[in-house]
């Protein structure tokens, strides 16, 4: 288990807002990300593939919201999806879809939301 150094500590919550794993130095594979802190390897970073940190976004924004996303009022949702695509989630391989089902709307709708966005 990674011990709670302070580096570690300060990282843990970057880490987990990304919907990344840390791990031992010496369980890194050839795609994470190993960090060192004054001239010693401290952590490996496994970062989540894309369509993970889609669903690791919506679930955090959930919480934010303290709701289910499907219950959210119209605008609402449409200030969901704009922070959505801020933040890159309509590049990822079903994303639109991956949206639309969680807002509880169709893909049609989320489509709206983003040409409204681009028109106002």
């Amino acid at each position: 288990m990674i011990g709670e150094e302070p580096f570690i500590a300060a990282l843990k919550p970057l880490v987990d807002a990304i919907g990344g794993r840390m791990l031992p130095p010496d369980e890194a594979g050839p795609d994470d990300v190993v960090l060192s802190w004054e001239g010693a390897v401290a952590v490996a970073v496994r970062l989540p593939q894309l369509a993970d940190s889609l669903d690791h976004i919506l679930a955090a924004m959930e919480r934010k919201q303290g709701m289910p996303l499907a219950d959210l009022d119209r605008k609402a949702k449409q200030e969901v999806v704009r922070v959505l695509e801020a933040r890159g989630a309509f590049s990822v391989r079903h994303g639109v879809e991956t949206v639309a089902s969680a807002l509880g709307v169709s893909r049609f709708t989320v489509y709206n939301y983003l040409n409204r966005d681009k028109r106002g």
